[in-house]
C-alpha cells in the first residue's frame, strides 16, 4: 500500500470559539460580529473534529515539543530547545527514516531562534522572517507612527515592542505581503515542487497568526466598530484590562482578533485549493490545530498567562481529515497533545514501539472507540496553577493563599460561577485523576472560598 502524505497545520493562538464550525456562527462577544471561517469550516465538514483535545504543557514551545515528540513537557520542560538526538526523537526524524520528504514552513520565529533546533530532521526548512518581535529590523519604523498604535498610558517598554513590530512590517504594502499569505503561498509552492519526488511527503506549516499583534488587512478588518476613533491597538497590554483600556478599546481589540482569524482562514483556503489541485486530498492526512487559544479580557485580562486557565486559553480546534474525508464527524473524546504523534503514526501504518508517553487515539478517529482519556491536565512549567478537566467539569488549582476554582462547563461555559465549595466531591474526584508528578508542589488539600479541605475529608 502506498504511504499516506501528512500535512500538519498549526495556527498559533486560535480560539476554538472563533471557528464558526465549532461555534455555529454565534457571536462570542457582545458588540463584535461572529467570526467567519468558511475554509476551516469546509475542512471540518470532511474531518473528524474533536471538541476536547488539549495542550498539556503551555505555551508555544512546550506545546510543539509535545506534538513533535509524543512526550509530556509538563511539569519538567519549560521554554527550551529540542534536546539532542537520541534523547529526543522528532516526527521529522521518524518520517525521514520511513522514506518521507519532510518540509517545514514557518513564520513562528521562536522556532528558529539560535539553538532552538526545531528544524532538526527536516529535509527543507523555510523561515519567513519579521513576525512580532523577531530580530529582523533594527531601524525605527519608517512608514508607521508608534503613537497611532498605542494609548497614552502605554509605558515605554510596550511602546518599544510596538515599534519593533512596525519596523518589521515596513515592507508590507499589499495583502499578499502579510505573513499568513506568505506562509501558505510558500507552503503551496513547496508541495507543488516536492510532489515530483514520487515519495510520500510530510509538510509542517507553522503559521504564527492569529497570534498578536492583530493587524488584519483592510478587506478583513470588518469586525471593529467603523466609528471607533482611537489608536489601532494591535498589541494589548497584559494584566487587568480595566487599568488601561476602556470598554470601547476592548471591543475594538476583540474585533481586530476576529479579523486576523478571518484573514488566516482565507489564506488557508488558498493553500487547500492547491492541495486539491495537486490531487493530494485522497492520499493525505491533514491535521489542523492550534497550540492554545487567547484571552481577550474574558476574565479581565488580555494575553496568555499561567493564571488564565479558562476555555479561552485551553479550548483549541483540532481536526484530522482522513483521505477522501472518511469517518468525518464530531466527537467529544478527551485527548492531550502528547497523544497526537502516536495517533498519526498508527493512522499512517507506522505503529512502532517509539517509547512515547502519549497514547494513540487512532481507534477513536476510525470510529472503533468513543472514548480515550477520562480527564486532561494543563499548566505552565514555571507556575503552580494547574487545570484538570473532564467533559463536564474544570478544576483550577491555585497557589497557596488563593482559592481554587471549579466550573461546570456544560451549564456555565463562560466559567463565571465558582462552585468549589458547593461541589468539593467533584474537585476531589478530578484531583485523584493525576498524581503529584504533574504538580510543582504536592497537593493534599482543596482551597475553597470559605476554607481548606483535606482530601481525606472529602468522599471520593
Amino acid at each position: 500500500m502506498d504511504r499516506l502524505n501528512l500535512i500538519f497545520i498549526m495556527l498559533d493562538s486560535l480560539r476554538q470559539d472563533h471557528v464558526s464550525f465549532y461555534n455555529r456562527g454565534e457571536p462570542v462577544f457582545e458588540g463584535v460580529p461572529a467570526c467567519k471561517t468558511p475554509n476551516i469550516d469546509k475542512l471540518a465538514r470532511e474531518s473528524v473534529v474533536f471538541e476536547n483535545v488539549y495542550p498539556c504543557g503551555l505555551p508555544t514551545i512546550p506545546v510543539r515539543i509535545e506534538l513533535m515528540t509524543g512526550n509530556f513537557t509538563l511539569p519538567y520542560r519549560g521554554w527550551e530547545p529540542l534536546r539532542p538526538y537520541p534523547w529526543e526523537i522528532t516526527i521529522a526524524e521518524i518520517l525521514a527514516r520511513e522514506g518521507y520528504v519532510c518540509g517545514l514552513v514557518a513564520d513562528t520565529y521562536h522556532l528558529f531562534k539560535p539553538g532552538m533546533n526545531f528544524h532538526r530532521g527536516f529535509h527543507s526548512f523555510i523561515w519567513i522572517r519579521g513576525q512580532e518581535y523577531d530580530a529582523y529590523a533594527s531601524h525605527p519604523p519608517l512608514k508607521r507612527r508608534v503613537k497611532d498604535y498605542v494609548k497614552e498610558n502605554y509605558p515605554e517598554e510596550w511602546r518599544r515592542l510596538v515599534a519593533r513590530y512596525l519596523a518589521n512590517i515596513d515592507d508590507v504594502e499589499k495583502e499578499e505581503d502579510y505573513f499568513p499569505a506568505r506562509v501558505f503561498r510558500t507552503a503551496a509552492e513547496w508541495l507543488e515542487k516536492n510532489v515530483r519526488h514520487g515519495k510520500p511527503l510530510f509538510l509542517w506549516i507553522d503559521c504564527f497568526d492569529p497570534h498578536e499583534p492583530w493587524d488584519p488587512p483592510p478587506r478583513f478588518d470588518t469586525y471593529t466598530d467603523p466609528n471607533y476613533r482611537g489608536p489601532r491597538l494591535v498589541l494589548p497590554m497584559g494584566g487587568p484590562a480595566d487599568r488601561w483600556a476602556t470598554e470601547e478599546d476592548i471591543r475594538y481589540i476583540r474585533g481586530l482578533y476576529a479579523g486576523e482569524v478571518s484573514f488566516v482562514d482565507y489564506c488557508l483556503g488558498q493553500f487547500l485549493e492547491k492541495v486539491e489541485e495537486l490531487g493530494l486530498m485522497d492520499n493525505s492526512i491533514i491535521v489542523l490545530t492550534s497550540d492554545h487559544g487567547h484571552p481577550l479580557a474574558d476574565h479581565g485580562k488580555f494575553l496568555k498567562g499561567p493564571d488564565r486557565l479558562y476555555n479561552e486559553l485551553l479550548k483549541v480546534p483540532f481536526m484530522i481529515r482522513l483521505p477522501g474525508g472518511e469517518h468525518a464527524r464530531r466527537v467529544d473524546a478527551i485527548a492531550m497533545f502528547p497523544d497526537v504523534l502516536p495517533t498519526l503514526l498508527e493512522l499512517m501504518g507506522l505503529k512502532r514501539e517509539w517509547c512515547m508517553q502519549g497514547r494513540s487515539f487512532a481507534k477513536v478517529v476510525l470510529g472503533e472507540k468513543d472514548e480515550h482519556r477520562d480527564a486532561a491536565i494543563m499548566g505552565y512549567h514555571e507556575a503552580v496553577d494547574r487545570c484538570i478537566r473532564d467533559k463536564e467539569w474544570s478544576l483550577i488549582l491555585r497557589p497557596e493563599g488563593q482559592p481554587d476554582e471549579l466550573y461546570n462547563l456544560k451549564e456555565d461555559p463562560k466559567e463565571t460561577k465558582n462552585l468549589i465549595d458547593e461541589r468539593r466531591d467533584v474537585a476531589a474526584r478530578l484531583m485523584s485523576k493525576f498524581g503529584t508528578y504533574f504538580f510543582r508542589e504536592e497537593r493534599r488539600i482543596i482551597r475553597g472560598l470559605q476554607g481548606r479541605y483535606e482530601l481525606s475529608e472529602i468522599r471520593l
